[in-house]
């Protein structure tokens, strides 16, 4: 199955067999993300709720 990252629009073959590809099939409303977008998604969200760890520890 063909699909495009919403991120960076590349175009990547994933195995029909495959989970993502059947959540894609049944439900329309999930995306996909390649790994290289996926992987930078989460090491800024995890920077970003350790500051605001930082933050709230800081405030007492």
């Amino acid at each position: 199955m063909k699909v495009k990252c919403i991120l960076c629009e590349k175009i990547n073959d994933i195995d029909d067999d495959s989970i993502m590809a059947k959540r894609l099939r049944n439900r329309p409303i999930h995306t996909y993300m390649c790994d290289d977008c996926y992987e930078r998604i989460t090491e800024k969200t995890t920077a970003r709720l350790a500051s605001r760890e930082h933050k709230d520890v800081k405030d007492i």
